[in-house]
């Protein structure tokens, strides 16, 4: 009979049991869940609701435990449910009446809501350490390509020029953001919600603030109805991680335009690629695409949570099981992107004299052209008109900006001089974006600098 079978007279069915089970997936929060039983153990003792040896007793089993099933060892039982109901079972197994005590006070739903909001604690540690890999990764490759000009795109056209390197700091900031994000989700999640009990909390005189002490919680939540209902942190978690996704899926597909013959700026070890089982010739960005697919996955685990969560009442129901399978599903697959793509990264080979050849056409350099315009007083709007005029000229005289001469030029607008002429190269169009923030070589350089001190990369 289960640990909760007091009240039935009829054993379950099997097809029941394996249809509400959750063991097979949340064996994983064996860790935290052991924790979070050494800490309420611990406090029963201590405010002599157990005997302080039952309590002891239970620690050291529960250590023995971990030990146990960290080696493999514990067989894990679809009719046992979940992981709370196998530990405890151990216990009870191995004390006797003694090992009852630990469920003292407490019920499976707080239990599971301390039990994921340790488990996301760790992991968000862990997933902020290796996005702060791949930044380093970024910036390296950032620092090798300080003066590699690249034509910048808006709406998938040639642009301006801009430095390789001003391109790949931008993902650096964006990957500093969902930093960020998680580091604020880890806020929420880091409130302690054991002895909220079932839904209202209990009459026996428990210690919570000796068990957020213990667990190292910086606060403990103020409702035991919100404390076991309360999914919220799970979702913002999400979708922290499918906005990092959408980062990811971003560079991916820079990445792989880059790569393909169309541009040829890049390519990538062989290690980091792979072939057709058709096309001899073929070397494709598997991890860039596999990558960006699996952003819609990761979209899904935060579509379903919201679903699983949008009309529950209050307070605990069944449906809350669902959360950890789209919770570990993200998180795995973040791992799995992280584990591959800063080494994917720093694989990649650049070729300066195509992304420069590519930058080089006059026309990225009409916007210079207006702004000589606009120091000479022409405002604006009027010399991005007079300019556009110009454009148009070359066009129709078949013609280059740069193969027009000064005279043409003043046939189009009269406040033409020698020194516009000079203004279509490239490098003179980055260096002159001296402005912070902006793509030029003092502005990137300083950049770059910024992040390796940020990040710790030796210079």
């Amino acid at each position: 009979m289960a640990l909760w079978g007091g009240r039935f007279a009829e054993q379950t069915q099997r097809s029941v049991q394996d249809f509400t089970q959750s063991i097979s997936y949340d064996k994983r929060l064996y860790k935290h869940d052991i924790a979070g039983s050494m800490a309420h153990a611990a406090m029963l003792g201590a405010a002599g609701i157990i005997p302080k040896e039952s309590a002891d007793a239970i620690c050291r089993k529960l250590a023995v435990l971990k030990r146990r099933i960290a080696a493999g060892k514990m067989e894990f039982k679809v009719e046992l449910e979940d992981i709370h109901m196998h530990i405890e079972t151990a216990l009870t197994e191995a004390l006797g009446p003694e090992g009852a005590r630990v469920h003292t006070a407490r019920s499976r739903n707080d239990q599971i809501a301390l039990d994921i909001r340790l488990y996301l604690r760790d992991e968000i540690d862990t997933l902020s350490k290796e996005i702060r890999t791949l930044q380093a990764a970024l910036v390296k490759k950032a620092d090798e390509h300080k003066r590699t000009i690249m034509p910048g795109f808006t709406h998938m056209q040639h642009a301006q020029p801009v430095l390789l390197a001003h391109h790949l700091l931008a993902y650096v900031e964006m990957f500093a953001r969902d930093a960020e994000r998680l580091a604020d989700a880890r806020k929420r999640i880091n409130v302690m919600p054991l002895g909220s009990g079932a839904i209202a909390g209990t009459t026996l005189p428990i210690d919570r603030e000796y068990v957020r002490k213990r667990l190292k919680f910086p606060k403990m939540t103020r409702n035991s109805m919100d404390a076991v209902a309360d999914r919220d942190f799970a979702c913002e978690l999400l979708a922290a991680l499918s906005i990092f996704a959408m980062h990811v899926s971003r560079l991916s597909e820079d990445l792989i335009l880059w790569m393909s013959q169309e541009f040829s700026f890049v390519t990538f070890g062989d290690a980091f690629c792979t072939g057709s089982s058709l096309m001899p010739q073929k070397k494709n960005p598997d991890i860039a695409e596999l990558s960006r697919g699996k952003t819609g996955r990761i979209y899904g685990d935060l579509t379903a949570l919201l679903t699983i969560c949008k009309g529950l009442p209050l307070t605990y129901n069944r449906d809350l099981q669902e959360d950890k399978e789209p919770l570990f599903d993200a998180i795995d697959t973040v791992h799995a992107i992280l584990s591959v793509y800063p080494s994917m990264v720093e694989s990649m080979k650049v070729d300066r004299d195509a992304m420069l050849k590519a930058a080089s056409d006059p026309g990225l350099m009409a916007t210079d052209l207006a702004e000589a315009l606009v120091r000479k007083g022409v405002p604006f709007r009027f010399a991005h008109h007079k300019v556009g005029a110009l454009v148009k000229y070359a066009a129709d005289h078949g013609k280059l900006l740069n193969e027009l001469s000064l005279k043409e030029m003043k046939s189009v607008f009269p406040e033409a001089d020698a020194s516009m002429l000079k203004l279509f190269a490239p490098a003179h169009a980055v260096e002159g974006r001296d402005v912070y923030g902006a793509t030029g070589f003092k502005q990137v350089a300083s950049q770059v600098a910024f992040w390796k001190k940020e990040l710790r990369i030796p210079s």
